[in-house]
């Protein structure tokens, strides 16, 4: 990858992730401040040019540098001439989507969402069911630490096909973990992978009995994992997600609905049930 186009992947996960803390956390916090100071940072040292495109992208969308996928833009979907992809791939300088004006790479080897897509005719899911099933419910997690549980998550949506390259998977939520703890409060983690391309946002649930002790320093253990693949035309989708878990799940009766239940069709009923008003 084109040393340029790989610090501005880094800059705009960090943008992201920024964005992320203010939807769990809550502005003032210690992490924004240090993800600030990283992202004015990395911004300074970008070449005059780049990063003059560069902001003026981050104007209109935080996502201003798009994988290509199968050919296409991942963000605004348009098929990419065959000489741009193989140029983005040869990655000598940098290359924009002739659409939508983004800044493209290309992925080496990445996971990809590999379940059906749903037909017209079928009827539209609504709530939870729009980005997960009973199938990938885990009311018993077996690990006993965060890369156990998130391999586990991992797996478990590779075997029931709605991904691949499940160690991939594992793989880019561990490095995002490196960054800063997905553990969002009220016992709840939500690990995750971007750049899964080939269809929406899933995820998987699983509760640990126990409780895992997510980070060194965490004063209260973990009962409750989200592990979420998102393609990139939907991060900010993604904060609405993570809004709406957030919002379900600051309440001790919510908590307490989902971690009681020891089978994956009544976990998954439960599921839906608290998230019906907070999740659309």
């Amino acid at each position: 990858m084109h040393p340029v186009v790989s610090q501005l992947v880094q800059l705009q996960e960090l943008l992201l992730i920024r964005d992320e803390q203010k939807v769990a956390i809550g502005a003032g916090s210690e992490h924004l401040d240090h993800l600030d100071t990283s992202i004015q940072s990395m911004t300074s040292k970008l070449p005059k040019d780049t990063r003059t495109l560069f902001e003026k992208l981050q104007k209109k969308d935080h996502i201003v540098i798009a994988p290509v996928a199968d050919g296409i833009c991942a963000v605004c979907g348009m098929t990419l001439p065959i000489s741009l992809v193989q140029a983005v791939r040869l990655a000598r300088e940098i290359h924009s989507c002739p659409t939508c004006a983004r800044m493209l790479y290309y992925p080496e080897s990445p996971a990809r969402r590999v379940g059906k897509r749903p037909r017209r005719s079928e009827p539209k899911k609504v709530g939870m069911a729009r980005f997960s099933a009973e199938t990938l419910m885990i009311p018993r997690l077996q690990s006993t630490d965060k890369s156990g549980v998130i391999t586990e998550l991992a797996y478990k949506m590779e075997d029931e096909g709605f991904v691949d390259k499940a160690e991939k998977l594992v793989e880019g939520a561990m490095e995002r973990e490196s960054i800063i703890s997905t553990a969002i409060g009220h016992g709840l983690a939500v690990p995750h992978v971007r750049g899964v391309e080939g269809g929406g946002l899933s995820l998987a649930m699983g509760i640990s009995g126990k409780g895992i002790r997510w980070d060194e320093n965490a004063k209260k253990l973990t009962r409750i994992v989200f592990f979420i693949v998102i393609p990139t035309a939907a991060a900010a989708f993604y904060l609405k997600l993570l809004s709406g878990l957030s919002e379900t799940f600051s309440k001790a009766d919510a908590r307490k609905a989902i971690t009681s239940e020891k089978d994956p069709a009544k976990l998954w009923k439960a599921l839906v049930k608290v998230t019906r008003s907070t999740i659309k």
